[in-house]
């Protein structure tokens, strides 16, 4: 799999370890590298899983919150901030989370790296229950306020 790794200063010290432990997981990495403004690289990541040129990324900032608000508000990006090993798996599983984001200034390196290995080893769940939840995801996302989630629930 390909995945698109990305920091801002803040979460600069996360680059190396999450671009290692993919390549020692055996994906490749497309290295968007290192801005001041979170924003900008939410967007950098949003472009290249667009393009179909990553499918899954990872982001680092300070706190991780950052970074995810922005990437989320892009179409096609689901991500989120996560700082442990439950929520990086079922994020992926249940909620097709494609942007892991996590925060340099609360994370240590050694729990980066089994939340980067975690989110990256987890496949998205095809179960009735979450297709329907995440299609009304998907109509929150380009309907917004307008979307009309009522049937299945």
């Amino acid at each position: 799999m390909i995945f698109a790794v990305g920091v801002d200063h803040a979460g600069a010290p996360l680059h190396d370890v999450a671009t290692s432990t993919l390549i020692e997981l055996g994906h490749e990495v497309l290295d968007l590298g290192q801005c001041d403004d979170y924003p900008d690289m939410a967007l950098k990541m949003g472009k290249v899983i667009d393009a179909g040129d990553a499918e899954r990324g990872i982001l680092a900032c300070g706190s991780g919150a950052g970074i995810a608000v922005a990437a989320s508000k892009l179409p096609g990006i689901r991500a989120q901030t996560i700082h442990d090993t439950y929520t990086a798996h079922q994020a992926v599983e249940h909620d097709a989370v494609n942007v892991l984001c996590i925060g340099g200034r609360v994370i240590g390196s050694e729990v980066a790296r089994e939340l980067v290995r975690t989110f990256a080893q987890a496949e998205v769940s095809d179960e009735p229950r979450h297709l329907r939840r995440r299609a009304k995801v998907e109509l929150l996302e380009f309907e917004g306020l307008d979307a009309n989630l009522e049937g299945d629930s």
